[in-house]
């Protein structure tokens, strides 16, 4: 329904373009072309040419856009708030209005001339609503997103540019509603300095959605590792606390502390991160042989994940040329995606789709191609090797938390559920001579107040996800990934710009 509306926006926003187009002398045809009608309409506004420039920066850009447009409706006599309003929030069905009325016409810069506001103070205006009309709409609408690693591919590639759907599974109220705007957790030009005060700190709601989310989704949502963080570049969320705290200080706080600075970061300031939601709440879950299975089937495999497959051959090698042409594979700069076996010759382990994997074993030179199975203990979620002594490739079983639905608590289970109970929901929890005490009363069960996902990425080889962190809560499920509106390697990759993410 969500991604349903975007499409009809999207198709009203240029059929009213190419109306006011036609109104204002400009071809209207090239209405259409994106970037390309901002350019025009910069031209024929006479904005600054570097306003165009800017609108392509991500995330902030898209505010200018807003601005750009609200100029152009300015120059059809249009200067009211609730013109300004129509054109941020219904631009699909005021566009339209202002290009095929034959009450409306293109009056051109000089009208502004007439307005007792010199033009300066309208741009001013227009300037200043555009910023507080596009932050309602990147809190409660839609919010540009660009794909920052590899942990999605190749369903989703580095600097892919997204638009993610808010009001799919409904958006939050904001829990930290006093910050910078056009950011998120961090000010311009800085990693480490805080955008945001935490001295207003409001509950978690939710508007009410259109769908609840979904197994297979592509979801966005606030890293839930990322809470705490060592406060320096090189850490952040790219070397979570929590792991640095429990492999390298043994779980002493304090000395971790001493050494490093530490930020606590609100829910909804926490990094973004965005995966497929492999399991929904009620599901088991688990993974053989690399292999995913949820309620004991075989999951949804995305055409284009990658997993690392062995490769064994005749010991011929593969050729640069079978790597680039067929694979994709660039080995000068493979980024890991070819690992060669020393003790083995002529035996690989490859990052691979399906569909690729299909075409090494077609090759003439190759005995076998199997999942690679990572089998090292210790590394995963809960971090409970007696009871759980899982890898990354043999996982579970494991069922996901659902609200309502009451979990057993006791010496085997407390390490999956312990970060649930009290980070999650915000109880008190202690163990006293063998017993559980939540919130003061002594517990051999707890009853969750919210639904929680499993996250994995498409990358399951490369990827951090919930094997790692484990459960992910509706409180911090940002919105739905819908479409790939631009996406950039050296240049422009036109085939995905408006493709829709599956």
């Amino acid at each position: 329904m969500g991604l349903t509306l975007f499409i009809i926006g999207v198709i009203g926003w240029h059929v009213g373009m190419y109306g006011m187009f036609k109104k204002a002398g400009m071809e209207p045809w090239k209405a259409f072309i994106p970037f390309y009608n901002t350019w025009l309409i910069v031209e024929k506004c006479k904005i600054r040419k570097y306003w165009f420039w800017l609108q392509l920066i991500p995330i902030a850009g898209q505010f200018i856009t807003i601005w750009i447009t609200i100029i152009f409706v300015m120059h059809f006599k249009k200067v009211s708030v609730l013109d300004h309003t129509a054109t941020v929030l219904l631009p699909f069905l005021y566009f339209p209005y202002l290009g095929f009325s034959e009450k409306e016409k293109y009056y051109g810069g000089d009208i502004l001339k007439h307005y007792h506001k010199p033009p300066s103070r309208e741009w001013i205006d227009a300037g200043v609503f555009a910023i507080v009309a596009a932050t309602i709409i990147r809190t409660f609408i839609f919010e540009a997103y660009v794909i920052p690693t590899g942990s999605m591919e190749k369903t989703l590639l580095i600097n892919d540019f997204l638009f993610v759907n808010k009001m799919t599974y409904g958006a939050r109220i904001p829990q930290t509603p006093i910050s910078f705007p056009f950011v998120h957790n961090t000010m311009p030009f800085s990693q480490t300095t805080p955008s945001y005060t935490t001295l207003v700190q409001l509950p978690y709601k939710r508007l009410p959605a259109f769908t609840e989310v979904k197994r297979n989704d592509v979801v966005v949502f606030n890293f839930p590792a990322g809470d705490t963080i060592i406060n320096l570049p090189e850490y952040g969320s790219k070397v979570p606390y929590y792991d640095v705290l429990r492999t390298d200080f043994k779980g002493d706080r304090e000395a971790l502390k001493a050494q490093y600075p530490i930020l606590v970061h609100p829910i909804d300031k926490t990094d973004n991160y965005i995966k497929r939601c492999v399991a929904v709440s009620g599901d088991v879950l688990q993974v053989k042989n690399s292999v995913l299975y949820i309620n004991n089937q075989p999951a949804f495999v995305p055409p284009a994940s990658q997993t690392e497959y062995m490769v064994v051959t005749n010991g011929t090698n593969f050729t640069d040329d079978f790597f680039k042409d067929s694979l994709g594979i660039d080995t000068e700069n493979s980024d890991g995606q070819i690992q060669t076996i020393n003790s083995r010759p002529g035996t690989y382990v490859l990052n691979m789709t399906p569909g690729e994997s299909q075409i090494v074993k077609r090759q003439p030179n190759v005995k076998s191609v199997e999942r690679y199975v990572d089998a090292t203990v210790g590394t995963t979620f809960p971090y409970d090797e007696a009871n759980y002594p899982w890898t990354v490739d043999n996982f579970g079983p494991i069922k996901i938390p659902q609200k309502g639905v009451a979990l057993p608590i006791n010496p085997q289970t407390i390490a999956l559920y312990r970060r649930l109970i009290i980070t999650y929901e915000h109880n008190t929890l202690e163990e006293v001579n063998g017993k559980y005490i939540i919130n003061g009363q002594e517990a051999s069960s707890y009853t969750p107040k919210y639904n929680y996902y499993w996250m994995m990425g498409d990358n399951r080889h490369r990827s951090q996800d919930s094997r790692y962190w484990g459960f992910v809560p509706e409180t911090h499920v940002v919105g739905k990934a819908s479409l790939i509106w631009f996406s950039w390697n050296k240049g422009p990759r036109w085939k995905r710009i408006f493709s829709v993410i599956r």
